[in-house]
């Protein structure tokens, strides 16, 4: 067999490897979900920084295959419930978790 014939088989081996690690599973992201979620994180938090009725920096934003969770303190019911309006409303945002605590 000549290098050129091996090299084809390999080549479409390789790729196919390739491919395949670049897709998501229901624990792990595909690279392209990790790019929108890390989107949406900055669209969120940016939301949330220009309301002036949240306290934007007391609350953590992380986001997995498109379900925003929100963390941290607030100082009333309505400054919570008002972020997790906001986040509810950013384009893409399929659901919202909310673990923010009152203090």
């Amino acid at each position: 067999m000549t290098l050129q014939k091996l090299g084809r088989p390999a080549l479409a081996l390789s790729l196919a490897l390739v491919l395949s690690a670049c897709a998501g599973n229901p624990k792990l992201e595909s690279a392209g979900e990790y790019i929108d979620d890390t989107l949406l994180t900055s669209r969120v938090k940016s939301v949330l920084l220009n309301d002036p009725n949240v306290s934007g920096l007391s609350i953590n934003v992380e986001t997995f295959k498109g379900t925003v969770q929100l963390a941290g303190f607030v100082k009333t019911v309505a400054e919570r419930n008002r972020a997790i309006q906001l986040a509810r409303e950013v384009s893409g945002v399929k659901q919202v978790k909310n673990d923010i605590l009152i203090r």
